[in-house]
């Protein structure tokens, strides 16, 4: 196979892609396999090329070699042989540490090479797989190199990975130092989470649906749950995540997301900067935790030992690169309010944590009783509420239940529930959960990632939080056996309001 036959219309324009980590684990699991995919979507230009980088020497046959064999393990779908060796000629390799300026010269010379022989036209974007900690000075030597300058009908860009960050005042000089070198409009800041079907559907679902928007506000909704679970602990990341923790790790970049996107007003249009600025007035509406309210609206756990899956594992303490006395987090919930005219009263209850039973992330909707007169003649006592769940992973889809009368001479109620499943009415795509965002990139799309303001608003309102667990480290962890949906704690913090967590069904 020559040349990749595209769709008209569809494919992104002529670009490099430069993915500083070339030899990680997140390039070889997601970013090749994603990659794989949009060629065989036939997405991508015939003039696109890939150039990788990390400190370990080797040449771009070697990389090729490592590539071929990784893909057989990481690939979404089955590799089909004329669309690999398509892509692989279209990738190269360069050596070097990113703090040696030499690497960028290195880098520079590469990629005029790659623009002679695929013709890419001095498109460039750059991925930064690599630690949080060389985001700065990797961006700040690609600015010395002018490999970030724009002119001439051609575009860079830079995509960063989370974290953004560990707390309000780092990410505010990431955030300084980044836009010294470069503009907003050229970073892409990267969340996978929206890069699943169903996150994108929800814009499609609340402003596409005359049935659902009118009634998407607190007059009928009573609570929204949101739920991202892991049954993973922390595998190999021990080291990271040991400084890192459940809050830092998924509640400002994951779950605030959702939460914006989930109670955001309608946009403009669909615009990026449209949709965007809805969801940073959502997070900026986001009413802060006082530190004397952050021991009743917020929980936080860590497991200890357990059964998962009829198979016993181990305590976090006793994880690999863990500190045996950590007070690490593994398990966040908290209770948060927007103060807004659409939301006023409304409680978000989050949820996140490692080792629980289901892997599973869920976005639940929890409407309003309705008023009980209608039925006070008859046996039934109390009405179910109405609950829309939209399922994000592993089994995208939206359910929604109601109550139905149950057949029989007795008036009685039961609640019954419509699914619709992505897998039933569209069928199976292969999916990394990076093909969009990696697309989006390419053809100009910021929609899905996130602003320097976004990310600010959201590091305010977990500030407060992490402040004051810092100052009372806990005393009772472990508090949940790997296994179970987290610490007691957690079912408190809905009980006092009258509520409780959904059950979550897979």
């Amino acid at each position: 196979m020559t040349d990749l036959e595209l769709s008209p219309g569809n494919p992104a324009p002529p670009c490099v892609m430069v993915i500083f980590g070339a030899t990680g684990d997140l390039t070889k699991r997601k970013l090749i396999p994603a990659l794989y995919n949009l060629a065989k979507s036939k997405l991508l230009s015939d003039q696109f090329a890939i150039v990788g980088n990390s400190r370990t020497e080797m040449t771009t046959e070697a990389w090729r070699d490592q590539l071929s064999q990784e893909i057989k393990t990481f690939a979404t779908s089955e590799v089909e042989p004329g669309i690999w060796d398509w892509f692989l000629q279209r990738i190269h390799y360069v050596g070097g540490d990113v703090n040696d300026a030499q690497t960028y010269q290195k880098l520079k010379d590469q990629l005029a090479a790659v623009d002679q022989e695929h013709g890419s036209k001095g498109n460039y974007f750059f991925y930064l797989a690599t630690a949080p900690a060389f985001f700065g000075p990797v961006i700040q030597q690609l600015g010395n190199s002018e490999l970030t300058r724009e002119g001439e009908g051609r575009w860079r860009r830079v995509i960063i990975e989370k974290p953004f960050g560990s707390d309000l005042d780092s990410a505010r000089a990431l955030n300084q130092t980044i836009r010294s070198v470069i503009e907003e409009r050229q970073i892409y800041r990267i969340d996978h989470y929206l890069g699943k079907e169903t996150v994108q559907n929800l814009l499609v679902f609340r402003f596409g649906n005359a049935i659902f928007e009118p009634i998407w506000n607190r007059r009928y909704i009573d609570s929204v749950q949101i739920t991202a679970a892991e049954t993973v602990g922390v595998e190999k990341r021990g080291g990271y995540y040991d400084s890192s923790g459940a809050l830092r790790d998924m509640v400002p970049n994951h779950l605030f997301q959702l939460v914006s996107l989930t109670s955001m007003e309608p946009p403009i249009s669909f615009d990026a900067n449209a949709v965007r600025d809805e969801q940073a007035k959502v997070l900026q509406a986001l009413s802060p935790i006082n530190p004397e309210d952050v021991l009743t609206k917020t929980v936080r756990g860590q497991y200890g030992d357990g059964v998962l899956n009829s198979e016993h594992v181990p305590a976090y303490r006793a994880e690999s690169h863990v500190d045996p006395n950590s007070s690490i987090e593994t398990y966040v919930a908290m209770k948060l309010n927007i103060e807004n005219w659409r939301w006023a009263g409304v409680p978000f209850y989050l949820r996140t944590g490692k080792r629980l039973p289901k892997r599973v992330t869920e976005i639940s909707i929890q409407f309003k009783r309705p008023p009980l007169l209608l039925f006070r003649d008859t046996p039934v006592e109390r009405l179910r509420t109405n609950r829309l769940a939209i399922r994000i992973q592993p089994n995208e889809g939206i359910s929604l239940r109601f109550g139905a009368k149950i057949p029989g001479p007795i008036m009685r109620v039961g609640a019954v529930e419509m699914n619709f499943s992505y897998l039933d009415y569209f069928g199976s795509t292969p999916s990394t959960g990076y093909e969009r965002l990696l697309y989006d990139c390419m053809i100009g799309d910021a929609t899905l990632f996130q602003r320097a303001d976004m990310v600010e608003a959201g590091w305010c309102v977990i500030e407060p939080i992490l402040d004051v667990w810092k100052a009372l480290p806990p005393r009772t962890f472990p508090n949940y056996p790997a296994g179970t949906w987290g610490p007691a704690d957690a079912d408190e913090l809905l009980e006092r309001d009258g509520s409780e967590w959904w059950k979550i069904e897979e």
